[in-house]
């Protein structure tokens, strides 16, 4: 496995857009019911509650394509049943859901620390460039074109799922589509993973090649996983994510001219 940390490829401004970003998405989960198992609250009540803010801010398939609120939904209370088992409580929902707005609010949503901040390194080590490259807006608009994209393409490979799809690797893995389209001879510092952490500093075309490429065959399933899910893991979106993104970049990016900057690495100036 390979695991960036830092490219070598500097970019002329602050990424504004970068950053603001990472720190929605963590402020978010810290303000999600989803963040008191990690601080160890991991109760029946603590678990409903989190059923409950997942039923009503996170994408499902089968609301996305189908545009149909569930009948019941969960209350975030706790309920028994007759043989005393402990379940989660459902009702009729006491607000009207739109799905297409979901899919925005599950943009910013996370299952759990590894979650976040897997997606947030990749985000910090190639949403900066591509920032610079696109513009601030465009590089926004692009971010959530391409979230929107991966969403709705995992939906429709599985129409029927009631499975919660949160999380930012639909919209980062455009990124890193995009980023491989423009920088793919820019050196990324990584580290390989054996049975212990290797640092190597590898050309982006193989770091993000070979990560797309593994998100395919997983994707496909090849008896490793299912062609959706994935146990938790919703590959099929990485890799419609990954191929919007290829897609939109040169056409988002303008004239794509060469941007002088400082960089004392070659000299007083160098060309992107």
């Amino acid at each position: 496995m390979v695991i960036p940390v830092h490219d070598v490829n500097p970019h002329r401004r602050t990424p504004v857009v970068t950053y603001a970003l990472i720190a929605v998405n963590v402020v978010v989960f810290l303000f999600s019911p989803i963040a008191s198992t990690i601080t160890g609250s991991g109760s029946a009540a603590s678990q409903c509650r989190q059923v409950a803010f997942l039923d009503h801010y996170a994408a499902k398939p089968d609301e996305v394509i189908g545009q149909d609120q569930p009948s019941q939904v969960a209350t975030g209370r706790v309920a028994r049943d007759d043989q005393g088992r402990v379940g989660c409580e459902t009702a009729a929902p006491g607000y009207r859901k739109n799905a297409f707005v979901s899919v925005l609010f599950a943009m910013f949503l996370h299952g759990g620390w590894l979650h976040l901040l897997g997606n947030m390194l990749f985000l910090y080590v190639f949403g900066d460039n591509v920032e610079d490259r696109l513009g601030r807006l465009r590089y926004l608009l692009f971010y959530l074109v391409c979230g929107y994209a991966a969403t709705y393409g995992f939906s429709a490979a599985d129409p029927s799922s009631v499975q919660p799809l949160v999380g930012a690797s639909g919209a980062i893995a455009g990124v890193l589509g995009g980023y491989l389209v423009l920088f793919p001879k820019a050196r990324v510092w990584s580290l390989l993973t054996f049975f212990f952490f290797l640092p190597v500093r590898l050309p982006a075309w193989l770091v993000l090649g070979s990560w797309f490429l593994l998100q395919a065959v997983y994707s496909l399933g090849a008896g490793i996983t299912d062609a959706t899910g994935g146990g938790g893991v919703a590959y099929v979106a990485h890799v419609v994510g990954f191929v919007v993104g290829m897609l939109l970049v040169l056409p988002l990016r303008g004239s794509g001219r060469d941007r002088r900057i400082a960089d004392p690495r070659f000299g007083p100036y160098a060309r992107r």
